[in-house]
Parts: structure tokens; C-alpha cells; sequence
């Protein structure tokens, strides 16, 4: 079976990023491809100094702690919005996903394939499409392998 991975890069955008990734969660789900469309986030560090890093940790912890304490729904909203604002001011996000269709599903992957470059929210994102026999898909493939 011939894999096909796509990367969409989103610079350090965590929002358009997680709203990229329910948009082909939705995808996913309108072309029935549980197991052969996989989705992963890959997080990227800056290299930037150590201090920035210090302060990022803190108030991460500060946010956990505080969504403990609370009971209401509000917290936990609260909390889950504030480490994607912190984590997109020192990170590259890039969201890979890889298409795993037989040869016999072509079809299906053309479609796919056109509906994906036609959505708005992944097309402001800088798109490629990397097949099985182009250069750099080892390198991809190992990647998204140890990737979570």
C-alpha cells in the first residue's frame, strides 16, 4: 500500500493549526478513512534562549494548578485555551498527515486530495504533497513514525 504524506506548516499559529486538524478530523469522517488517513502534530522548538523558555514553563504550571482547583466548566476552558497561546509564541507547528489508500482507491485520494486544496483554512497554510518515490519521504516517514 502506497503512503502519501502531507505537510501543512502553520509558522506559529497553534489556533489555525488545531482548527486545520478538526477541519480533516471532518474529513476523515465524511470519506470513511478511519485507519488510512492519520493525523499528527509535529511541535517544533525555536532556537531561541533558554530564558524565553523559563518564563513558558511557569505559567503553564500556574494554569494547572488553578483548573484543579476549580470545579466550573469555565476553568477547564480557560486552562485549555492559555497553554496554545503560551506554546505558539515559542513553537513551529506543522500538522502531517499521512494517506495510506490502495491503488485501487485512486479515486477516492483524487477527490481527497481536491477537496483539501480547495479548503480555505489549509491552503493558508503552506502546503506539500510528498509521494512514496520523491525525495525527502524516508526522512518524513521516520519522522511521523516517532512522532505520538
Amino acid at each position: 500500500m502506497a503512503h502519501t504524506y502531507l505537510t501543512f506548516e502553520f509558522g506559529n499559529d497553534e489556533e489555525k493549526a488545531q482548527q486545520a486538524r478538526h477541519k480533516l478530523e471532518s474529513l476523515k469522517a465524511a470519506f470513511k478513512l478511519d485507519k488510512k488517513m492519520l493525523l499528527k502534530v509535529d511541535r517544533k522548538e525555536k532556537e531561541s534562549s533558554a530564558a524565553a523558555e523559563t518564563p513558558k514553563e511557569k505559567p503553564a504550571k500556574a494554569v494547572e494548578s488553578k483548573s484543579k482547583d476549580s470545579k466550573g466548566a469555565k476553568g477547564s476552558k480557560k486552562a485549555d485555551l492559555e497553554p496554545a497561546k503560551l506554546a505558539s509564541s515559542n513553537t513551529d507547528v506543522k500538522l502531517l498527515l499521512r494517506l495510506a489508500l490502495p491503488s485501487h482507491e485512486k479515486l477516492t485520494e483524487q477527490r481527497l486530495l481536491k477537496r483539501i486544496s480547495t479548503e480555505e483554512l489549509l491552503t493558508s497554510a503552506s502546503l506539500k504533497t510528498i509521494r512514496q518515490a520523491d525525495k525527502g519521504f524516508a526522512e518524513l516517514d521516520a519522522r511521523f513514525e516517532e512522532l505520538e
